[in-house]
């Protein structure tokens, strides 16, 4: 699934996630979307998202959807 589509990604979607200090390592963070951070349909870089664990970061890939 495209994580560049805001339509994709839902609250309780399971995705990777890449937060801002991790950009230049690509290091991915997993876990379920709590809330949707980025209002436009769709962005370059990624979805933002904060995850249940109250991480924060671009989406790279949709696990699942709930």
């Amino acid at each position: 699934m495209s994580a560049m589509e805001r339509n994709k990604i839902s609250p309780g979607s399971e995705v990777q996630i890449v937060q801002k200090q991790d950009q230049r390592s690509g290091r991915l963070a997993r876990g379920v979307v709590q809330d949707i951070l980025t209002k436009l349909p769709t962005h370059p870089h990624g979805i933002k998202v904060r995850l249940e664990t109250g991480e924060v970061g671009r989406v790279k890939e949709v696990l699942a959807t709930e």
